[in-house]
């Protein structure tokens, strides 16, 4: 039996115009006039044009792609819906008969797990996809999900932004005949626009990553009626209200990370965490030239969330150490300033970053060009006070024709707060730079065949990304028992096998708590945190075993998946190396400190594969 009927009811009219939006100026280039956005209903009703079902059921896609918002680390946001003909004699009126979405980094696709809910109901209905697949380079299983479960038109909102996935995907399924249907390319309405809205708007991260080689950055404040952001004295809790504060956690949960300044430290002691769910804490940076900061305070608390210390090189080394030995990093910069903490929060993979900082670095990073989007909570309280701070300190203005016009600004009433937000800078809207089938490489595009490189993978999506332990590959190899058991990813066999072969009970509660983690990134989050709660519940032979524990995953992963080792071998004559920049161990480091060792046992496997790597080489010693 299908499931129950699913879609999207007839739109409501459209609102009264008001200030230009980037957006509609953005998608000018593939439709010109507003189309209104779409509540949730049944289905898709006769009466409304093919291009009006595909705006509808695009824009569906767009908000089941935005569902694992907050509950995990971002990533790109993918959503599939599929539907069909609600009846042979009536192929306007569509049924969704699946939807899907990717959970987490290394979770099913969407395209997997749209079809499986589908089922049969699949086979000659079109899938709507908001993004071209593509959240693991090297990986197809989206691909070869929407041929074998039978579809034959896929209708695609946005082409990857990620030079190396874009168009990848929409070719192999032109390649199997699947009549694939591109926004602003193929399909160019009036009506699309929304829609195509919708898209952008969920992937607005990735798709600022990819076009300016930083963070997704979110300035957000609460103030007063009249401006302030506390009082005189510098007190400030509360301005907004519990529902305001509710939505910040939101915020919260939607960001890699969360940056204030030394001020706030000192006088808020924040703890900056998404309290209120279960999902995901942002790491805690703190930006501090001088490290001029309380002995105590919750940020050096990483019990619950990881902490880092921006700083100014040479600063305070004795309190360096001090909050090194409570398990806070410290990063020293040779200047401290937005810029490059953005630069290393680019280069330690995140997409989204939330600053709820003081005016003056809250002006400091407008200045830098690092801000992109601005949440203001307005509470309907007047405080008053000459010396009272303001969220934005100088920018260097002195004739208001000179301010920033905040752009597709909305508005929305939270309880007895009003929240305004709105764009400093558009969203990028890469899609139509469409590349020809020469500049679509099978293998990556920065890599020069006739050189030696060194390739860096880290992310599932980056370029080789599917060499990270966080990939979406399975892999069949004993559990705890001996038995034969489906491992989910690598990183959840290697968690597990620190405490596996403990005769404790509690240790294997630890295991299976990891075998059933619903992304990697969860079970890293429990074998980290369990082996420094309970040191004496990990095996004690670990910290000599583990590389071998390690290899023994991965080499059973590229023998399981013939794509992988493939991948592997177009490798030959290049260093990999794993671009983590705080694993000293695994990955290489910020500036190529690192020990690099799972790069070092990839290179191991393609010598082995190859039949040169020499038997007088251990590289499974530890260092």
């Amino acid at each position: 039996m299908p499931p129950p009927p699913l879609g999207v009811a007839a739109p409501a009219p459209a609102p009264a115009a008001t200030a230009p939006s980037f957006i509609h100026l953005a998608l000018s280039t593939r439709c010109h006039v507003a189309a209104p956005r779409a509540a949730a209903a049944a289905s898709v009703p006769a009466s409304h044009s093919s291009h009006a079902r595909d705006a509808l059921l695009l824009h569906r896609a767009a908000d089941v792609a935005d569902r694992s918002a907050g509950l995990t680390s971002p990533h790109p946001n993918f959503g599939c819906v599929i539907a069909r003909p609600r009846s042979e004699t009536n192929s306007a009126d569509s049924l969704v008969v699946g939807e899907g979405f990717l959970y987490a980094q290394g979770t099913p696709c969407a395209e997997l797990l749209a079809a499986q809910e589908a089922g049969e109901h699949a086979r000659g209905a079109t899938a709507y996809l908001n993004l071209e697949p593509g959240d693991c380079y090297g990986d197809s299983t989206a691909v070869r999900t929407l041929v074998q479960a039978g579809i034959t038109r896929v209708v695609v909102g946005l082409r990857h932004p990620l030079k190396h996935l874009r168009g990848k995907a929409i070719q192999a399924l032109l390649s199997e005949g699947i009549q694939v249907d591109v926004v602003g390319e193929d399909l160019q309405n009036i009506l699309f626009e929304e829609a195509l809205k919708s898209c952008l708007i969920v992937n607005a991260p990735i798709l600022y990553r990819a076009a300016f080689h930083v963070p997704f950055s979110v300035l957000k404040y609460a103030i007063t009626a009249d401006g302030k952001i506390a009082a005189s004295s510098g007190h400030a809790s509360w301005i907004s209200g519990k529902a305001s504060r509710g939505r910040v956690f939101e915020l919260r949960g939607r960001s890699d990370a969360v940056i204030v300044g030394g001020n706030t430290v000192r006088f808020d002691d924040p703890r900056l965490t998404a309290r209120h769910v279960e999902g995901h804490v942002p790491v805690r940076i703190v930006m501090s030239q001088s490290l001029n900061l309380p002995e105590e305070a919750n940020l050096w608390n990483v019990n619950d969330a990881y902490t880092i210390v921006a700083t100014q090189r040479g600063a305070r080394r004795d309190f360096q150490k001090k909050l090194a030995r409570k398990g806070v990093e410290v990063v020293e910069f040779d200047m401290l300033n937005p810029r490059d903490v953005m630069s290393y929060c680019y280069d330690r993979g995140y997409l989204s970053v939330l600053w709820e900082c003081g005016g003056t670095l809250a002006a400091s990073a407008i200045s830098a060009s690092v801000i992109h989007k601005v949440c203001v909570f307005m509470a309907p309280k007047i405080i008053g006070g000459l010396n009272a701070p303001t969220p934005v300190g100088e920018l260097g203005m002195s004739q208001m024709t000179q301010a920033i016009n905040l752009i597709d600004h909305s508005y929305e009433q939270i309880d007895r707060d009003m929240l305004m937000s709105g764009y400093i800078q558009p969203i990028p809207d890469l899609s139509p730079v469409i590349p020809s089938m020469d500049e679509i490489p099978s293998v990556d595009p920065e890599i020069s065949p006739y050189e030696t490189n060194i390739i860096s993978f880290y992310k599932t999506w980056d370029t080789f990304g599917a060499f990270s332990n966080f990939s979406s590959h399975p892999i069949h190899m004993p559990d705890e028992n001996g038995d034969s058991f489906m491992w989910p990813t690598v990183e959840h066999y290697y968690q597990a096998h620190k405490f596996v072969g403990v005769d404790n009970p509690q240790a294997r509660t630890i295991v299976h708590e990891i075998k059933l983690a619903k992304s990697p990134e969860e079970a890293a989050r429990i074998g980290r945190t369990r082996q420094k709660q309970f040191p004496e519940l990990v095996r004690i032979d670990w910290e000599t075993t583990k590389i071998d524990v390690m290899y023994r995953a991965i080499k059973h992963k590229f023998s399981t998946y013939p794509g992988l080792t493939n991948m592997l071998l177009s490798t030959a004559g290049s260093v990999l190396v794993e671009a983590s920049p705080h694993d000293l161990f695994w990955g290489g480091g910020r500036e190529g400190e690192g020990l690099n060792y799972l790069g070092r046992l990839l290179m191991q496997l393609r010598s082995e594969i190859m039949g040169t790597f020499p038997a007088s080489v251990e590289v499974g010693e530890a260092a």
